[in-house]
């Protein structure tokens, strides 16, 4: 468990975990602005259970979070609850998670940092491995839908400094990706991933 208030960081291109108590606060910050942080909450108690984005999308009666919304795990079960944010209030709960399958189809023709990865990673510091990759909550991450049919990928629309705080409904395991697309402008125009952090209290 990390030490309460501590600012994690979560560098460029990988990812970070942790373990969090129920009622715990945990405060994601675009640090630099302009980068998408996937984010991806799992039981303390059985990891089986994960935090659903078409569960939550069921449970929300929409598919951009706002404070006060409850995300839930694939069980139906109050996960996360969105208890404040300072950004424009656009995130996405609609787009997978990049893999390397993604990055072949975009081009590359070798290994490119994915947020898939980056979950594995983040939680073999913690001893834990994935029982799946859930499809994750795509914070700052900006999918307009257009017509009601139509998605297309753009730029961040937060600024430096701006963050979302999500309250913890259970005993759970946090974990991040400071998105690496870089052959996109998922994380601004320069194309160029930074790190972001994140406290917990």
């Amino acid at each position: 468990m990390i030490e309460s208030g501590t600012r994690i960081a979560i560098p460029a291109r990988r990812g970070k975990a942790a373990r969090v108590r129920e009622g715990q606060v945990i405060t994601v910050i675009n640090t630099h602005g302009q980068q998408v942080v996937d984010t991806w909450a799992f039981s303390a108690r059985d990891l089986t259970e994960f935090m659903s984005m078409e569960h939550s999308r069921a449970a929300m009666e929409k598919i951009i979070p706002e404070a006060g919304d409850v995300f839930v795990t694939n069980r139906r079960r109050p996960v996360l609850q969105v208890i404040g944010d300072t950004t424009p209030g656009i995130h996405d709960t609609l787009i997978a998670a990049c893999d390397r399958y993604r990055y072949e189809l975009l081009g590359c023709r070798e290994y490119h940092d994915n947020c898939t990865d980056n979950l594995v990673a983040a939680l073999r510091e913690l001893g834990e491995v994935p029982p799946e990759i859930p499809s994750p909550l795509n914070l700052f991450m900006n999918i307009p839908v257009a017509g009601g049919r139509y998605v297309s990928f753009q730029p961040p629309v937060c600024a430096a400094g701006q963050y979302i705080a999500l309250r913890a409904r259970m005993d759970l395991i946090i974990a991040f990706s400071a998105c690496p697309q870089d052959l996109l402008p998922i994380n601004g125009v320069a194309r160029t991933p930074t790190e972001a952090h994140f406290t917990v209290v």
